[in-house]
């Protein structure tokens, strides 16, 4: 099993995590973005903890405020979750498959739903930084995939919609929008957020449309939910900081986490 075979890969780490938690399978997988893994805190019953970088195909975060661990959860219900602190980012140069291998992992190890997290660029002055957002439909500028050959996935509702009534019962105050994933690293331009505004976009950053992708070739089921840490370039003519998006998770950690604890109820 080598980097060569990117999903036997994922099957190799899938063993090697389950095996770690001491558990025989995952029922749901949740991915925390920035400005989510202080909100993920004592969720639940704590199964146990291991480090992304033990396992095989994956790193160590290399961003400040980006956890690096996956925290298996014991849910009332008797499911289980798995949460991953941290993801490798398409702008880190390791390729598609570095980046979605966190999905593929869990979906091997027995995941049907999927719930990825992000902090973004708000695009809508209405949503102020602090604010969640449903992701309705992405679309991704990063001019790469996770799919290998000719690999048609259906993407139509790559965010599912059954999902997203559901994650209302928990919240019915959050709104919707369209994530546009850019490569990164560097923050979005006036003009770039334009283009985005242009082509239907509301949200902007850096992460979630690749690892989408992977998902729904994998047949998970999808929940998407962006964290509006700024307002996008252009949009108030202030500089954009990586401590912002760091700031904007603090403060809405209230609401974060009881959002994600319904979910964790719910899903």
């Amino acid at each position: 099993m080598t980097h060569d075979d990117p999903y036997a890969l994922a099957q190799q780490a899938a063993a090697a995590l389950t095996s770690r938690l001491g558990v025989e399978h995952i029922d749901v997988a949740l991915v925390l973005g920035s400005g989510w893994s202080t909100a993920a805190a004592d969720l639940g019953d704590v199964i146990a903890e291991v480090q992304l970088g033990d396992l095989p195909g994956f790193s160590a975060p290399v961003v400040a405020g980006h956890g690096g661990a996956v925290r298996a959860l014991r849910l009332p219900s008797g499911r289980v979750a798995a949460l991953f602190t941290g993801r490798t980012h398409f702008y880190e140069g390791k390729g598609p498959d570095a980046v979605v291998h966190g999905v593929r992992t869990a979906a091997a190890a027995g995941a049907t739903r999927l719930v990825l997290t992000n902090g973004c660029g708000g695009l809508d002055p209405a949503w102020a930084p602090g604010t969640p957002v449903l992701i309705a439909d992405h679309i991704n500028l990063t001019g790469a995939t996770p799919l290998h050959g000719a690999n048609f996935v259906d993407l139509t509702d790559a965010y599912s919609p059954a999902l997203r009534d559901l994650a209302r019962t928990v919240d019915p105050d959050l709104d919707e929008g369209v994530y546009v994933q850019f490569a990164g690293p560097q923050y979005e331009t006036p003009a770039e957020v334009g283009m985005a505004r242009a082509i239907g976009g509301t949200l902007v950053g850096m992460s979630t449309a690749l690892e989408c992708i992977a998902a729904r070739e994998a047949g998970l089921e999808v929940l998407g939910i962006s964290l509006v840490t700024n307002a996008a370039a252009g949009i108030t003519g202030e500089v954009l900081d990586h401590t912002e998006v760091i700031e904007a998770g603090r403060n809405a950690v209230p609401r974060l986490r009881a959002l994600l604890a319904g979910l964790l109820e719910v899903l």
